[in-house]
């Protein structure tokens, strides 16, 4: 996460590019309490970390986790409400990230108006 460039977008929610599960640990002590996955399995071939994967670490460094899967070009009224209530519902603050951070962030917005 040292390398990853994090873009705030509220107070307690921000969003990055892609991250692994060594990730967790700094992401956790960086203040973080829950991290949101927006970036599908394999959409980066095989050498991209999987959820499973990232969710196990996330977990180990007493982190909250879940995976929100949206596709880069098109984010669904669905997939916002979706978000919405998980950032209703996870502790704060949240780390949201995708391969870049800007799906991340796109969906976030269209969550503030659900």
């Amino acid at each position: 996460m040292s390398t990853s460039p994090v873009r705030p977008l509220s107070a307690d929610v921000a969003a990055c590019p892609q991250l692994a599960p060594g990730d967790m640990p700094a992401v956790a002590e960086a203040g973080y309490r829950s991290v949101i996955n927006n970036r599908p399995d394999f959409e980066g071939g095989p050498t991209q970390p999987t959820s499973a994967d990232v969710e196990a670490a996330a977990h180990a460094a007493g982190l909250q986790y879940a995976y929100l899967p949206v596709d880069s070009a098109v984010q669904t009224p669905e997939q916002a409400a979706a978000l919405a209530d998980l950032l209703a519902t996870l502790p704060k603050p949240v780390l949201l990230f995708c391969r870049s951070g800007a799906r991340s962030a796109r969906l976030f917005m269209a969550a503030q108006s659900v």
